[in-house]
């Protein structure tokens, strides 16, 4: 293990710990370590996922690519499509390859470098990043007609993963420090009061050629949480508190509690139906964003989340619409590919379509340790290459269908390998939880957590 890693394995440790005494609880087994006898499936697929992001990168940028189709069933054009939400996610599973020795720590660095270069030069829109972009010349792609221009979703989840890594690299040597210090200009320049409209809510979309046309304020409850924390939490363009009060909480109305399965779900899940929706939501903000003690004046975000995987894997046990091989081990619906396109899939006999997506169980590896584990390794051991390639499981399969296709999506890959060394050591939120701005917004948004400084 490297220094750095004795050193966060040791902080999580401290934060267990003292997790413990604030809650009254003694150490819950989903922080602790995964059982050695499971270690080596544990390790072979952070392993290969991690690869994902790494052989499997857009060469010139650096970046993880959109998608990656093994049986090459994809337009050629596509293989230059790289992802800022995505591509996010991947820089903090580069920090996981490098205490888990995947790489090194100075091939870490320079694959980071390049990553922040094309950062720099590539095409921005009031300091927020589009969807996508040409990875060879970092111009945007449209991910539809009128979203041509600054996602301030997909580029909160970039600066999420930023933050990590300059945390993770600010007390090194002097190129790591520079690249920090790199990192914390690109932060500084996302502007998040621009992306209000001149509004209490934060806007997904800007468009240079259509200004705000898609016309998308984000409410919640849905996977944006980390994007009004971040606005919150910016030195240099922050939003005041009713922004998040009136424009995410809609003024209190997103309390609203549903119960399914005995465990009750106290926010209203946007779009979604009673069943809480894909399991996503309970991922893509709280890769950084600890869970573990999070409350505001809505909600146990801990108790949420897990409250939301466990409705998700008991509607795979119960199997009402009788798909083969659902059960207790081979569960999980969410956004993922779908036998025709691309579905959302969740529980709810209108949305689950018959497919799993492993990231759904292998994400909520911190939520439903017990219940991960068994799926995971039954996938692994059981379906084998079926289910399992180079860069881990396949996006989803379908067994009522015999589908199973051999693809992936940098989007579902990302939040395995940093929810999987979540769970083992808490890496990846304790450098962003690290991070002074992010305390301070929380504390302006009224939230508690173990991690902030009294």
């Amino acid at each position: 293990m490297t220094q750095g890693g004795a050193f966060y394995f040791l902080s999580s440790i401290v934060f267990t710990i003292a997790f413990a005494c604030t809650t009254g609880n003694k150490p819950a087994t989903n922080i602790n370590p995964v059982l050695a006898k499971d270690d080596s499936i544990y390790k072979d697929v952070q392993r290969s996922t991690f690869q994902y992001f790494w052989d499997g990168a857009e060469p010139n940028s650096g970046l993880a690519r959109e998608r990656f189709h093994v049986d090459g069933e994809y337009p050629q054009n596509d293989k230059h499509v790289v992802t800022s939400g995505g591509g996010g996610f991947g820089v903090m599973a580069i920090l996981v390859g490098i205490e888990r020795g995947f790489i090194t720590r100075q091939q870490g660095f320079e694959r980071l470098q390049r990553i922040v270069k094309f950062l720099e030069t590539a095409d921005r829109f009031y300091g927020a990043w589009p969807h996508w972009w040409n990875g060879e010349t970092g111009k945007v792609k449209p991910f539809s007609k009128k979203d041509d221009g600054g996602d301030l979703v997909e580029s909160s989840f970039m600066i999420q993963g930023l933050l990590t890594v300059r945390q993770y690299f600010k007390d090194g040597n002097t190129g790591e420090k520079a690249l920090a210090n790199r990192i914390d200009k690109l932060w500084k320049e996302v502007d998040f009061n621009w992306y209000r409209n001149s509004k209490n809510a934060l806007y997904w979309h800007w468009s240079p050629n259509y200004s705000w046309e898609m016309n998308f304020p984000v409410s919640g409850y849905n996977e944006c949480l980390i994007m009004y924390v971040l606005a919150a939490s910016s030195p240099t363009h922050g939003v005041p508190a009713e922004v998040y009060h009136e424009g995410w909480a809609k003024n209190g109305k997103i309390n609203e509690t549903t119960t399914k399965y005995g465990y009750p779900l106290n926010l209203a899940h946007n779009g979604a139906d009673e069943y809480g929706g894909p399991l996503f939501w309970a991922h893509y903000s709280y890769l950084g964003l600890d869970p573990r003690g999070l409350k505001d004046r809505y909600a146990d975000y801990w108790q949420h989340n897990k409250n939301h995987t466990l409705i998700n894997y008991s509607w795979c046990v119960e199997n009402p619409k009788k798909f083969k091989g659902y059960g207790k081990d081979s569960w999980g619906l969410t956004a993922s590919y779908s036998v025709k396109g691309y579905a959302g899939h969740a529980p709810g006999m209108d949305r689950d379509l018959g497919v799993i997506s492993p990231t759904a169980a292998l994400s909520s590896m911190p939520y439903s340790p017990e219940q991960s584990m068994q799926a995971m390794k039954h996938w692994y051991k059981d379906l084998g290459d079926k289910v399992y390639g180079v860069y881990g499981f396949y996006d989803a399969f379908s067994e009522t269908e015999n589908w199973f296709p051999k693809r992936y999506l940098a989007i579902d890959q990302g939040p395995i390998v940093v929810m999987m060394e979540n769970h083992r050591t808490g890496l990846l939120w304790n450098l962003f939880m690290s991070c002074p701005e992010v305390q301070q917004g929380l504390k302006k948004l009224g939230f508690e957590s173990p991690h902030l400084k009294k």
